[in-house]
């Protein structure tokens, strides 16, 4: 099939008949023609479209080794520093559709999966692990360009530092049975991005101190199978108006808890399970890591640069540029910015041949990026609220404009360079993305992205390697070293 379109996403969707339960009722029909889902479902439609453009179609696709067909890049496995820019170009151009708002674009989990194949020796003669089969529905999902949601976070019953379940019926989602079809999955997951608006459902343990067996496992199912359910959150999207919510009316993601009930996974779909240590190690020997945070922090560049955007439009229109403490604040943006971006240069620059073949950027940059991209973005936002102050606040409706007050609006809501109009469309941008329920989403999932920011700088330290910079002041006070 190659590289799909955006119509072809559609229609696939639509066949597809997921179990799908918003505010207490089962949704019925088109699922691209529910109000809670539509814009999303057209912005992505939009982002398969760019892979036919004439323009970038040879950034958005390349030839499949089997087929000979042009097929999505977000596929490719990297075995150069050629291929992870041709990859991050991939990337930028989705993301500059969405202006980086989108943490699900398709990229994302075609690059998890990606990094999952391109690790498939790690598997090999390990106990219940199926490196086959990983390989082939990797190369099934390439060739006919497979749309996912994953899961991996279980319910927040108890967050104690060790916690283990032990109840008559699942919380979390575990093994239950096995016979000569697959295994039975009961219980629930949380926080599928986009759950039950994809082709498929992958699912991976990972991010817990100790591993029950038969909470480790990983497969891929697609989202109508039998005994899975999306019961999704109430929706952000403010409302169908782009002028008002130019953001959410768009690029909302539904995130929906999703359940299990006796859900027989085929043994063709199970990469692995009942094996703890492969379950812990997996993600963290494998190209996961490198690969994943090349595509966020990507995207995290573009979105920035969005931010930038915003907040210069914002100094301009009210002519607030020649205050010094605006000026500090931009400047806090731009160093922002330029940071991640010499991170993301210096990861592709110092990229190396995995033990497998492939070229993995340098992981402690992408580490780096991971720990500032979530302390920065909420001040980020912060700033453009300082930056709006009072103006964020008093923003008129579209409908305002074409009503009998468009003469006291055009006169009291003007901007220094910009009309009543483009003012208010500027400014309620900027309350899209840092004050509405959709923009306080947007933060909260930055802040998260990657799981517990403490977590986060504490596997920075204990692996990025420190012992040349105690030598070398060691060896300037003459200290005897133990080793």
């Amino acid at each position: 099939m190659g590289a799909i379109n955006g119509n072809d996403y559609i229609t696939r969707l639509n066949l597809l008949n997921n179990e799908i339960w918003y505010d207490g009722e089962k949704i019925e029909g088109p699922l691209s023609e529910y109000p809670a889902f539509k814009g999303l479902i057209q912005s992505k439609a939009a982002l398969y479209d760019l892979q036919h453009d004439p323009e970038i179609k040879d950034e958005m696709t390349f030839i499949s080794p089997v087929s000979g067909e042009m097929i999505g890049l977000s596929y490719l496995q990297p075995k150069t520093k050629e291929d992870l820019i041709r990859r991050r170009k991939m990337t930028e151009h989705w993301a500059k559709y969405s202006m980086g708002t989108m943490g699900r674009s398709p990229d994302y989990l075609n690059t998890v999966l990606t990094s999952f194949a391109s690790s498939v020796p790690f598997l090999k003669n390990k106990e219940n692990c199926f490196p086959n089969n990983l390989q082939a529905f990797y190369e099934f999902a390439r060739e006919n360009d497979l749309s996912f949601t994953h899961t991996f976070i279980s319910p927040q019953v108890n967050r104690s530092q060790i916690y283990i379940e032990n109840t008559d019926e699942p919380i979390a989602a575990k093994i239950v049975a096995t016979n000569e079809e697959g295994i039975f999955v009961k219980g629930a997951r949380l926080l599928a991005t986009q759950g039950g608006l994809t082709d498929e459902v992958l699912v991976f343990s990972v991010g817990k101190f100790l591993f029950n067996e038969d909470e480790a496992f990983a497969f891929s199912i697609p989202s109508n199978t039998k005994g899975i359910k999306f019961i999704c959150r109430d929706t952000f999207i403010g409302g169908q108006s782009s002028f008002d919510h130019p953001l959410s009316s768009r690029f909302e993601e539904m995130d929906s808890i999703v359940v299990f009930d006796n859900v027989l996974v085929p043994w063709s779909r199970v990469f692995y399970y009942n094996n703890a240590e492969v379950a812990e190690e997996f993600p963290i020997q494998s190209s996961f890591h490198p690969f994943a945070k090349h595509q966020v922090l990507t995207r995290q560049i573009v979105k920035t640069e969005f931010i930038l955007g915003i907040a210069e439009l914002l100094i301009e229109t009210i002519n607030i540029s020649g205050y010094q403490h605006i000026q500090e604040k931009m400047s806090e943006i731009i160093i922002g910015l330029e940071t991640m971006k010499a991170l993301l240069e210096k990861a592709e620059n110092n990229a190396e041949l995995d033990e497998w073949g492939f070229m993995r950027p340098e992981i402690f940059p992408l580490q780096v990026a991971g720990n500032i991209f979530p302390k920065i973005y909420p001040r980020f936002t912060e700033i453009i609220q300082l930056l709006g102050a009072s103006g964020m606040i008093a923003l008129p409706t579209e409908k305002s404009f074409h009503s009998s007050i468009r003469k006291d609006l055009n006169s009291y809501l003007k901007g220094a360079t910009k009309t009543a109009e483009e003012r208010v469309q500027i400014f309620r941008l900027a309350w899209d993305l840092t004050m509405s329920s959709f923009g306080t989403r947007q933060t909260q999932y930055e802040r998260y992205f990657f799981g517990d920011p403490i977590r986060l700088a504490s596997d920075l330290y204990k692996k990025y390697p420190r012992d040349e910079f105690v030598k070398v002041v060691s060896d300037f006070l003459h200290l005897k070293r133990e080793g």
